[in-house]
């Protein structure tokens, strides 16, 4: 009897509420673990097994697989490494530890990325580039620069004409005359602008969305700048360099004045400049032999007269508006526009001066 009362009175206390009182706190069950204690521990982030530390070769391939990361700051930083290896770590100016055909499909699309200081760090990486090597690679950033001018995002269209400013300093005559280089980047210009043409109305951007009439003029100053330096590259009526050679009456002429080859080669060589070796590293890129069929905006044009033909064609009138319009805007931009319609004006003398028609 005893036994199964004291079973009962057990039983029933499972089934029985427990009473609180006020201020006190529920009691812990029996198998409550504290975890309210707090370890401290050293966590490195970069760890390496080796005695030797890595080559410098092998921290920049490093830095360079770290560029795709999904994290900014460790983009940022990665160019930052790379900027001053280029700029100090190179002795005498000796060869980059990669090429730079393979560096830039890797730098290429960060041109369109999100973050400010991604962007103008890689501005500093491509100017610390040997502009001798970017010269062959033109074509492979236009692409990306003409999708950053028509990005829906104001700070990237900045940034993509602040690189092709580069480009054009570094490599103009490659950048006007590479396949699409001329008709493509001169819709995205007047797309920026808002100069619509026909052609260029199909691109996205627009003058209005750069940001508020407060700042708007800032990026257009800037814009217009670019569109002068890339005008006056293209169709700008320059006197040749000491370099230069020009046929007249069939007799090659540097910019001095004297005949060129005339004295050192005899009778049956002439124009022995046109059977020399190339200086490009893809002499014959213009006649297209693999690549996808072009059409007139693909097209390379690479002299001076064959763009001034193009831009009289499909360009000339709505630039010349576009310029007075921001000639009578006044203040920076109105100062920034003078410098397109100069180039304008000597370009358009240079042609009346060459037979072209305008």
């Amino acid at each position: 009897m005893g036994s199964s009362s004291k079973k009962k009175k057990e039983k029933q206390k499972d089934f029985q509420k427990a009473k609180l009182k006020v201020g006190k706190t529920k009691a812990k069950p029996d198998n409550f673990t504290d975890t309210s204690f707090k370890a401290k521990s050293i966590t490195l982030t970069q760890q390496s097994l080796t005695l030797t530390a890595p080559t410098t070769t092998t921290q920049f391939t490093h830095h360079v697989s770290l560029l795709g990361s999904k994290s900014d700051a460790q983009r940022r930083d990665s160019l930052a490494h790379l900027t001053t290896h280029l700029t100090h770590s190179r002795p005498g100016g000796g060869p980059l530890p990669q090429p730079v055909s393979t560096l830039l499909p890797t730098l290429s699309p960060l041109i369109l990325d999100g973050n400010t200081a991604v962007r103008t760090q890689l501005l500093k990486l491509l100017r610390a580039l040997p502009p001798r090597d970017v010269e062959d690679h033109v074509a492979q950033l236009l692409p990306f620069i003409r999708a950053g001018m028509t990005h829906l995002a104001a700070d990237i269209r900045v940034t993509a004409v602040e690189v092709l400013a580069w480009l054009v300093e570094v490599a103009g005559s490659e950048v006007v005359g590479c396949a699409g280089g001329w008709i493509k980047t001169l819709n995205c210009f007047l797309s920026v602008l808002g100069w619509h043409t026909e052609e260029s109305s199909k691109w996205s951007a627009s003058r209005a969305a750069f940001g508020k009439s407060g700042t708007a003029g800032r990026p257009v100053v800037k814009v217009l700048g670019v569109l002068a330096e890339f005008l006056e590259v293209g169709i700008g009526a320059e006197a040749p360099q000491d370099g230069d050679v020009v046929m007249e009456e069939g007799v090659a002429v540097g910019a001095a004045g004297a005949a060129v080859g005339a004295g050192n080669w005899e009778f049956p060589l002439a124009q022995v400049e046109a059977h020399m070796l190339p200086q490009t590293a893809q002499p014959y890129v213009y006649l297209n032999l693999f690549g996808q069929p072009r059409d007139e905006e693909g097209e390379m044009y690479e002299t001076r007269e064959d763009r001034f033909r193009v831009f009289a064609a499909r360009f000339l009138k709505a630039v010349e508006r576009g310029v007075e319009s921001a000639r009578q805007d006044g203040g920076e931009v109105g100062r920034a526009s003078s410098a397109v319609g100069k180039v304008l004006k000597e370009a358009l003398g240079y042609a009346r001066g060459a037979g072209l028609e305008v």
